[in-house]
């Protein structure tokens, strides 16, 4: 019988829930798949427009999009931080999430979103993907190669 290695609960940060080390996690681990609908980028944002909650969108390098809140499992309360402890590698039109340190029993597990946005790159966009991870070297950004506000 294997453990479960993670869940999902309330997190102590900005955010609501985020997922959790179960047991202790070594570097490289292969832990949870980010799972959902695989999709346009324009689909998942429409029915992201006219549904209320949290957006659980996941970026493939296609274009398209794996929409976890469709079928989605416990990764897609996977936070933001600017020095996450776990990375997302894409296999095809899969998204695995790996421990890039070795994590503890309790912590929450981060990945570095990253995000992209189309346009200009304005105070308000810069304000609305704000980073409050508080890691020594926060970019204040959850926009990837973005500068501090």
């Amino acid at each position: 019988m294997r453990l479960r290695r993670i869940t999902a609960r309330r997190s102590s940060g900005p955010w609501q829930g985020g997922l959790f080390a179960l047991q202790p996690i070594a570097a490289g681990e292969r832990l949870v798949e980010y799972k959902g609908e695989v999709t346009s980028w324009r689909r998942a944002a429409a029915r992201h427009l006219s549904e209320v909650g949290h957006t659980f969108v996941f970026g493939l390098s296609d274009g398209r999009v794996i929409d976890g809140s469709r079928g989605g499992n416990s990764a897609r309360f996977l936070n933001h931080a600017c020095a996450p402890n776990c990375e997302a590698i894409e296999t095809g039109n899969r998204v695995f999430i790996h421990a890039i340190t070795a994590i503890e029993r309790g912590k929450e597990l981060f990945i570095d979103y990253g995000l992209a946005v189309d346009g200009e790159i304005t105070y308000d966009i810069r304000e609305q993907y704000a980073c409050h991870c508080g890691a020594p070297a926060c970019r204040q950004s959850m926009l990837g190669g973005s500068t501090p506000l």
